[in-house]
């Protein structure tokens, strides 16, 4: 078996990219619990990811392996998700019952974010028919060798428990929870420089 090719998504490809994050969540806890119709997560979520991780492609830290099997969304040193569209994407599309726990854990994933650089991860996903074959992986070791590079610790929150160990066998560690109310809780993560 051939290993993929590993390159930067350009920017005249995000909904591709995005495409792929779709379609890697759609089974996922926090995501479905804040978009549970298949139709409104279709519809919502995309939007969603654009907002926390659209600075990576200005920033061209967007990488993939093969066409779009596996994708990661990297925000470099003094790169941040747009937080104006994270809460108007919330306010507008996820029901109005659920804001105070959506807005809650957001407050405390902000809470918990460093304030000094480092290299931030809102996105990583495998094409959901590709799952479990390693591409998640061998996308992460590529990009966490270009993060090493600066000699930078790496951070990320994670929705799906089933993810924390993936993530502490390449060195992040946990650090908080952040959860409120009927939310599931999302893991947050820290890698220490290398």
């Amino acid at each position: 078996m051939s290993v993929p090719s590993f390159s930067a998504v350009p920017d005249s490809e995000q909904a591709q990219a995005i495409a792929t994050i779709v379609s890697a969540f759609t089974d996922d806890p926090v995501e479905r619990w804040l978009f549970p119709e298949s139709e409104q997560y279709l519809m919502h979520f995309p939007k969603f990811v654009a907002a926390f991780g659209g600075a990576a492609f200005r920033g061209q830290t967007v990488w993939m392996l093969g066409e779009f099997s596996a994708v990661a969304f990297w925000l470099a040193p003094g790169s941040e998700p747009d937080g104006e569209a994270i809460v108007e994407v919330l306010s507008e599309c996820v029901a109005p019952e659920k804001h105070e726990d959506a807005f809650a854990v957001l407050e405390q994933m902000d809470q918990s974010h460093p304030k000094y650089p480092h290299w931030y991860l809102p996105w990583l996903g495998v094409h959901q028919p590709l799952q479990g074959g390693g591409l998640g992986c061998d996308l992460l070791k590529r990009c966490l060798a270009m993060v090493d590079e600066s000699h930078l610790p790496a951070f990320l929150e994670t929705p799906n428990p089933r993810t924390v160990s993936f993530y502490e066998r390449q060195g992040f560690q946990i650090i908080a929870l952040a959860q409120a109310g009927a939310c599931p809780p999302i893991t947050l993560m820290l890698r220490d420089a290398r």
